[in-house]
Order: C-alpha cells, then structure tokens, then sequence
C-alpha cells in the first residue's frame, strides 16, 4: 500500500485511545474500534466509528491497524495467533504500534509483522488525555521511509510534532527516555511540596516562586498543582506511569546502567497503587510522600 489509508481499525479506547479515535473519527476516517469493554468503544459510534466486538472483527480487510493498549502483553494477545488482528488485515496493510511497550516487546511485535506480512511502524506517543484530545501528541515514529506517506496523514490528526527515528524501535527506546524523565519529575514534586510543608512553608508559595525561573518545568508545576488541589483524573493513571518506570529500569539493566532515583521511586508509587490510587493519574503519587499538604 503506498497511498492514505481506507479504512483503519484501532484497538484499545481507553484514556488514551479513545480520543484518538475520536479526532480519527472527525477527520473523516473509516474507523472500526474495538475495546475489551466493549461500552468504551460503542460511545465512539456518535462520532461516526464503527464499533467491532473482536479484534479480528474490527482488523477484518483493514489497511491500517493501531494498536493503544496498557502493555505488550495485552498487545500480543489481540493480535497474535489464528483469530487475532493481524491475520485479519488487508494484504500489504501496516500496523503503527502506539502502546507504550518497551524495547523487548517492539522487537517481538516487529517480528510478528514480518511472518504475517505486514508493514510495521513503532510509533508509542508523548502526551496524556488533554494533548490527545486536542490532536497535540507527540508522536516517535520509527519504521521504513516508504511507509511515512501511508502514516503521516493518521499522525498529522493525532499530533503536532512527528519525530522520525532511523531505527526502527527506537521511537520505544526514546519513549522510556522520555518517561523515565517524567517519573523524575513528578516524584521530585511530590517530595519538594512535602519538604515545604515540613518546613511551614506554603506549597503554594512554593509553585508560585517556581514559575517563569530557569527551574521550571511546565509539567512538573502542573502536577504540584494537581496534587495541592487533589486533583486525580487520570490523565496518565499511575499504574500506566509505573509500568513505564519499570520498563525503562530493565531496560537500563539490560544495558550495564543503573537508575537509581527510578528504582528509589519504584516501591513509593506501588504502596500508592496498593492503596487504590493505580487508576488515579500519576500526580496520586504525592500520596506516598509525608501527607500532610491537603491530600487527605
């Protein structure tokens, strides 16, 4: 297939997934969706999809699948095999793989293109709900540049910024990066509001001192936001946050490298998530840190 796509199935509509979907949808895309809760994805019927109740319903003929599921796993298991997504697609169709899954399971799912002769294209996305909603994701694509023409119009409606990668997984690789910088960050906020709250210092003020400085960071003063006004609509829930941590700390090892802040924050956000707070977002893991700047 070397032009735009006809028809795309997508499999997974949850925090994310869903409104991508839903601006795919828009945009005047033939859409099939499929989501293990089937409700999740019937809701995106009133925004002109087509709702599937298998994934090899939904992948049935397609020229385009995209995957948006928790883990690889969860990707494996409605793709693979006999009856999954992949045997059901168009000849010569391409599959963009945009679930964060780490390097092992990109590799994996690369392979299983190539037995089922599908084009592969490794495109997992920087953002949360709001940048998807609003078609302003990142997107860290990396695969063959003949498929670039194929894809570029699907991500042209679900971001703003496509960075190509030469490599292909290395847009999984940049990911964890990404995301191992975005554990950091929320974990040095949740620990510094509680610092200043140990030391009688109003976490406001704090927040405020903060920005517009050079130490600044745009994320980072958003989620101390979050957590002061106990704001926990998963934008990105924490279990997601923690199973991206833990991929990037493998992947490290795999490598002879130690991340020894991740591995520090790793034990925290599972206490938070043992305390029901996994489908919280991932500013719930202020909630491990010395609670006492308005979150119970």
């Amino acid at each position: 297939m070397t032009t735009p796509p006809s028809t795309i199935a997508m499999l997974g509509t949850g925090t994310m997934g869903a409104p991508m979907a839903r601006n795919l949808a828009r945009a005047g895309f033939d859409l099939r969706v499929w989501n293990r809760t089937l409700a999740k994805a019937a809701v995106l019927t009133a925004d002109g999809a087509q709702r599937a109740c298998t994934p090899a319903e939904a992948a049935a003929g397609a020229d385009v699948l995209i995957t948006m599921l928790s883990d690889g796993a969860a990707v494996e298991q409605v793709t693979a095999g006999p009856t999954g997504a992949l045997s059901a697609l168009s000849l010569n169709a391409v599959w963009i793989q945009m679930s964060t899954v780490g390097v092992q399971w990109s590799d994996r799912f690369a392979e299983l293109s190539a037995q089922h002769g599908v084009a592969f294209v490794d495109a997992p996305v920087s953002g949360s709900a709001e940048p998807a909603a609003r078609g302003e994701l990142e997107i860290l694509a990396s695969g063959a540049d003949m498929l670039r023409p194929i894809v570029e119009p699907i991500f042209d409606v679900l971001g703003n910024r496509t960075v190509w990668l030469p490599r292909l997984g290395d847009g999984s690789r940049l990911k964890l990066a990404l995301n191992n910088w975005l554990a950091v960050l929320v974990e040095g906020m949740a620990e510094t509001l509680t610092l200043a709250n140990a030391l009688g210092v109003d976490a406001h003020v704090l927040l405020t001192s903060l920005a517009g400085r050079p130490l600044a960071s745009q994320y980072a003063l958003a989620k101390g936001a979050a957590m002061l006004g106990g704001d926990l609509a998963p934008g990105f829930p924490l279990r997601h946050a923690t199973k991206d941590a833990e991929l990037a700390v493998h992947a490290a090892h795999q490598h002879g490298v130690t991340l020894p802040l991740t591995d520090a924050l790793l034990p925290r956000w599972h206490d938070a998530i043992t305390h029901n707070h996994g489908g919280d977002d991932v500013a719930s893991a202020v909630t491990v840190a010395l609670a006492t700047i308005g979150m119970r």
